[in-house]
């Protein structure tokens, strides 16, 4: 509940959330038709004010060729004078030459007559021939100045003819160039017009159009609007992955002709109604979106946001926020195509040092993989080494112990052959007189035994 104070009896009521969002939807509505109002009458007179320059710089390119026109016209006519005059001074000159020359031929006759009376007979025939061809050829000489002048005549007329289609001609442009002018002014000022409308169709719609998933169909739109001309290898989806807990509203990626990525952007679309009691900041949803980024693994984070409308530090454009969340951004959503195309152009510039920069990575990978391998080769080589070593010095132990063990055989061989030799020794010392020497018994066997063979023979 808000308390609200008359401003003309000073009596306090009260006003519940919705009866205040009213007042304060007047109000607003009412400052906005009052700045409409007056971008309109601004517009209305920067109209007028191009039009009347553009006539007054046109009536004076007018005047200024009018002027200029007049005055070739004048030196035109002037010269045109000057020919006649001419003409007729030359014509003047001749017939002066012919009157002289008609004088002195009669001033010839005359005194040929008085001094050469019988030659003139003889020599009449002769000045009649004479006169004939001097009359032809003053006909001719006639003809000739008349052609002359004729033809003097006749490149005047055309000059000024030519004077006269250029004026023309230059008027029509003129007209041409004053009716495309306002045309001009007119289309623009109904663009103008356009674009007023449809600021105040958006504002009367901005509560129902562009809420939830209509934002997002309407960037969607845009996108695959200019996806075939600007993006043919892009990727611009729904992120439905969300088995980390939670995901973004779309992923776009893409990549060149060798397929490698070019740029990534998660994006989130934001946007609520007018009518809604909390209303929601853009710095709300930036650690998400960076957590969302991290996990799909994207380069870029752009909230495209309807929230706050009031602000205008997202209303002047793009507004970067990577001193809190690393490579995030915010925008409106009229910035949704030329932000992505800005982003692009920037990774395609560095695409070529991240592909060196790639090799240099490879090849340095490589060396490692050499060096682990060499490190790997020499530890199994070692280790096996080591086994060999202990199994060898076991092999020489297990020798010098059968070595001990044959030696002691040997001499208990040796010994035994000892023992054997002193018996053979001794059995060879054995005799039967030794045997028989303490034994009478055995003395008197052997006697009778030696005896025996006696009787036999016997």
């Amino acid at each position: 509940m808000h308390d609200i104070i008359c401003p003309h009896c000073n009596t306090a009521f009260k006003v519940d959330e919705a009866g205040y969002a009213d007042i304060l939807k007047q109000v607003r509505d009412r400052e906005f038709e009052q700045q409409l109002n007056k971008r309109l009458a601004l517009a209305e007179q920067d109209k007028r004010n191009a039009i009347e320059l553009a006539v007054a710089k046109k009536d004076r390119e007018m005047q200024t060729l009018e002027a200029q026109l007049k005055q070739s016209a004048i030196h035109q006519e002037l010269a045109i004078k000057d020919a006649v005059n001419k003409a007729e001074k030359q014509r003047d000159r001749i017939a002066a030459e012919l009157q002289q020359i008609r004088e002195q031929q009669a001033t010839e006759l005359r005194l040929a007559e008085t001094k050469f009376a019988k030659e003139m007979q003889a020599m009449t025939l002769q000045k009649d021939s004479e006169v004939r061809d001097l009359q032809a050829k003053l006909q001719a000489g006639a003809m000739q100045r008349q052609l002359a002048v004729n033809e003097a005549v006749s490149s005047v007329e055309k000059q000024r003819d030519a004077l006269q289609s250029g004026l023309k001609e230059a008027e029509l442009k003129h007209q041409l160039e004053s009716q495309s002018l306002k045309d001009r002014y007119e289309a623009q000022l109904s663009d103008r017009d356009q674009a007023i409308e449809r600021l105040r169709d958006m504002k009367a719609r901005l509560s129902t159009k562009m809420v939830g998933e209509t934002l997002e169909q309407h960037c969607e739109t845009e996108f695959n609007r200019i996806r075939a001309a600007a993006f043919p290898k892009a990727y611009f989806e729904k992120d439905n992955d969300a088995r980390s807990g939670s995901k973004g509203d779309y992923i776009f990626r893409d990549q060149d002709d060798h397929n490698n990525e070019i740029i990534s952007i998660m994006f989130e679309m934001k946007n609520e109604a007018n009518t809604t009691a909390t209303k929601k900041k853009n710095e709300d949803f930036l650690k998400e979106l960076n957590k969302d980024r991290n996990e799909k693994n994207c380069e870029y984070a752009v909230l495209v946001s309807l929230l706050e409308p009031e602000n205008e530090l997202y209303n002047s454009g793009i507004v970067d926020v990577s001193h809190r969340f690393p490579k995030t951004y915010i925008i409106r959503p009229q910035f949704f195509i030329p932000f992505i195309t800005l982003l692009r152009n920037a990774a395609m510039k560095s695409l070529e040092y991240k592909a060196e920069l790639a090799l240099v990575k490879a090849q340095n990978i490589d060396v490692t993989n050499f060096e682990n391998d060499l490190e790997t080769f020499k530890t199994a080589f070692s280790r096996n080494y080591d086994l060999a070593s202990r199994r060898f010095q076991t092999a020489i132990d297990e020798i010098d112990k059968s070595i001990d063990h044959l030696q002691k055989t040997k001499d208990a061989l040796m010994g035994a052959d000892r023992n054997l030799r002193l018996a053979n020794d001794k059995a060879q010392d054995v005799t039967v007189k030794k045997l028989t020497r303490r034994n009478p018994t055995m003395a008197a066997k052997f006697a009778d035994l030696n005896n025996a063979p006696d009787q036999k023979s016997a």
